[in-house]
């Protein structure tokens, strides 16, 4: 099996040739999702003994990277549909390989427990409608956060309910300012009938499969891989701007931009926001996989860390970007101008709960030994 990174940065050419018609189509095209998925990039956390390719935590965060680059909302789709294949690790090995089996399945959805799911037989009946469906259009499977009635709890249990994508309604809402690629609108169940085996409770269920990755943990995954696409995002922002300043001779200057002090110092602290964002996250994820790999728990403080890494790399990837999008003046307005992308983009995918800035309250009790929920980390 090919490494997984060398993947990435072989569809780049063509994620970023289609990059405008999928923000037109506001979801990716079919030819995009073909090559991520004949490429493996859509799966890059499904295990060996499922025929998947078992990425490490590091390559993972390289792959996503270098599909943002290219595009943000294909390296976007990516992560989604990457680290909702993590939870193969997790279900029943018959269930597992009825889902996985296929190299061309993908799955994705989303963790918010929008749903409500009753014990049926031996199953369960769910309901409910969850936004952000990111690359559910292209899906097999659809994963959809539940609050399941039970006898044993009176407030319910979370459960992450494996659907059937043909029994899900897709809703066409998707009209967003960044991200616009990746085709987010609400998917909805309404009474579908989901087997014992097809539910898993992240947190609580204990992986199956007996592998490194397993034992990382999983909200830290999902963190980690949606940093990666804002330095895939900002990645490109730098780069298109460092191109511009070579050629540009602003109105009513005599020299390329490139020639000014302003954009030389501008363009080299975005560099090291840049780097040094990318850095710590990697060194980070790093230290706990080799926990894993020796088969030790990742501590609470060592997820935080890489919480902290995560959250830092998001902050350092906005900031370059925002200051490669400033660099480039009334050039980057137009919609169709490729920082004007990174820019939306960018801060579109801050919004997502896993690199909130309130986690930094959260990373700080743990830093001060304060007592703090940690369940999420």
């Amino acid at each position: 099996m090919g490494d997984v990174v060398d993947a990435a940065l072989s569809v780049q050419p063509l994620v970023r040739e289609r990059a405008d018609a999928c923000e037109e189509n506001r979801d990716l095209t079919v030819d995009i999702v073909d090559a991520l998925v004949e490429a493996g990039l859509m799966r890059l956390c499904v295990p060996r003994v499922y025929d998947g390719p078992e990425a490490t935590p590091m390559q993972l965060v390289e792959a996503v990277e270098a599909v943002a680059e290219a595009d943000g909302a294909a390296g976007w789709c990516v992560m989604i549909a990457s680290t909702s294949s993590s939870m193969s690790l997790f279900l029943p090995p018959d269930v597992a390989r009825e889902i996985y089996a296929d190299p061309g399945v993908v799955t994705a959805g989303a963790f918010a427990p929008s749903g409500s799911a009753r014990a049926d037989g031996d199953g369960w009946t769910v309901s409910g409608r969850w936004a952000w469906g990111s690359a559910t259009h292209h899906c097999q499977w659809v994963l959809g956060g539940c609050i399941a009635e039970t006898p044993a709890s009176a407030d319910g249990e979370f459960h992450l309910m494996f659907v059937p994508a043909e029994h899900a309604t897709f809703h066409d809402n998707w009209d967003p300012i960044g991200l616009r690629g990746t085709g987010s609108g609400d998917f909805e169940l309404v009474d579908a009938v989901v087997p014992t085996g097809f539910s898993v409770r992240p947190g609580v269920t204990a992986p199956v499969v007996d592998t490194p990755l397993a034992r990382f943990p999983n909200f830290t995954l999902l963190a980690m891989a949606v940093a990666a696409t804002t330095l895939g995002i900002a990645r490109h922002a730098v780069d298109e701007a460092v191109a511009l300043a070579q050629v540009k001779t602003p109105m009513h200057a005599r020299r390329r931009l490139g020639q000014s002090a302003t954009a030389q110092i501008e363009l080299s602290r975005a560099e090291a926001r840049l780097g040094a964002g990318r850095a710590f996250l990697l060194d980070a994820i790093g230290g706990a996989w080799d926990d894993a790999v020796r088969g030790d728990r990742v501590t609470v403080e060592t997820r935080a860390r890489i919480r902290l890494a995560a959250l830092h790399a998001v902050e350092s990837a906005v900031a370059a970007t925002d200051a490669a999008y400033t660099l480039a003046g009334g050039s980057a307005v137009p919609r169709s101008h490729p920082l004007q992308r990174c820019l939306r983009d960018i801060h579109t995918a801050t919004q997502h709960v896993m690199v909130s800035p309130r986690l930094h309250e959260t990373i700080g009790r743990v830093l001060l030994g304060e007592r703090v929920d940690t369940a999420t980390l």
